[in-house]
């Protein structure tokens, strides 16, 4: 199929089957229940920007789309869109985020100046609300590119598409709704997110998607940050692997959620798949995922769009960073 990108193929007709690139015809599939499968390094390389690149979406960052979102903000009204840092959020496996904090130290000089300070022992790439680089997730060795994991590892961290190489973030930003399309403050735990639903969240809020975007979906699963975190991490609602190739197809500059995986875990439509949007998008398309938002307030103010601005950490060779997303109008 010359000529044909490797995200334009991924985001093709998630009906046509055994033609959509990555799917494997089987009868569970003729019943509506895809099968996917991580498809060769034929497949999936060179990425739509050639061999060589390393900032997938990021690409789509360009100065003009900057000027556009900045013009967005009429009204000067900003929403934190991250949660707070705590040792009392969700964790999940052995991640963690311990604070101790360094007493107060005083100063010999006259004036009697004191310090105090923290001592932080835990995760800053794959902590709170986080952001994910391409070396975060692989199929089998290979990471985005199909860029040979070992061969960018070091002691002290990657050597390429670190989470420094991303910069500032601003965009035009689209929430799109869910959990307010169904008429709950929180989906189901095991909902798995339609390109209908999508459609259906975008109509209703009489908004559009455009290339370039922040794409970023509400199941309302952030009312349980740091209330019930058990359940949190046990499972999730988010989208599922045709909603994420219909996102793909749209070209976003990232997709996020207020979940912890931004897609539906564990998937149902593929039970035996261990987070396929995760590699779909990191791996495959080079979207990075934008983890654990916090929309509530954002939800209540009713908007849709607006300018969206995020600076990851700048990390040297890390494979994510916690981040402070704000929207802006």
């Amino acid at each position: 199929m010359p000529g044909l990108s490797r995200r334009g193929l991924f985001g093709a007709c998630f009906a046509c089957g055994s033609a959509h690139l990555g799917l494997q015809a089987t009868p569970v599939q003729a019943q509506g229940q895809p099968r996917w499968s991580p498809p060769a390094a034929a497949q999936r390389c060179p990425s739509r920007w050639g061999p060589n690149d390393r900032r997938g979406s990021m690409n789509l960052l360009t100065p003009e789309r900057m000027r556009n979102a900045a013009s967005m903000i009429r009204e000067g009204r900003k929403v934190e869109i991250g949660h707070m840092l705590a040792q009392d959020m969700p964790f999940f496996g052995t991640r963690r985020f311990d604070v101790h904090l360094k007493q107060q130290f005083m100063n010999p000089q006259a004036n009697r100046r004191g310090s105090n300070e923290e001592v932080v022992i835990g995760e800053i790439a794959q902590v709170g609300t986080q952001f994910d680089g391409f070396p975060h997730q692989t199929i089998g060795d290979e990471t985005y590119n199909c860029v040979n994991v070992p061969s960018i590892s070091s002691r002290g961290g990657f050597t390429e598409m670190g989470i420094e190489t991303v910069g500032t973030i601003m965009a035009r930003g689209v929430l799109m709704d869910v959990a307010g399309l169904k008429g709950v403050q929180t989906l189901p735990d095991d909902y798995e997110i339609t390109p209908e639903d999508l459609q259906q969240a975008l109509a209703r809020q009489r908004v559009e998607l455009r290339e370039g975007d922040a794409m970023i979906i509400n199941t309302g699963w952030g009312h349980l940050w740091g209330r019930d975190n058990a359940r949190y991490v046990r499972t999730c609602p988010g989208i599922g692997v045709a909603a994420a190739e219909w996102l793909i197809a749209r070209n976003p500059l990232l997709m996020g959620a207020d979940n912890w995986p931004v897609e539906c875990a564990p998937s149902k439509t593929m039970p035996d798949a261990s987070l396929p949007v995760h590699q779909i998008a990191l791996v495959v398309n080079g979207v990075h995922l934008l983890e654990n938002m916090n929309l509530a307030e954002l939800v209540a103010s009713g908007r849709s769009e607006f300018c969206f601005v995020m600076q990851p950490l700048r990390m040297r060779g890390f494979t994510g960073s916690t981040v402070a997303p704000a929207a802006m109008w």
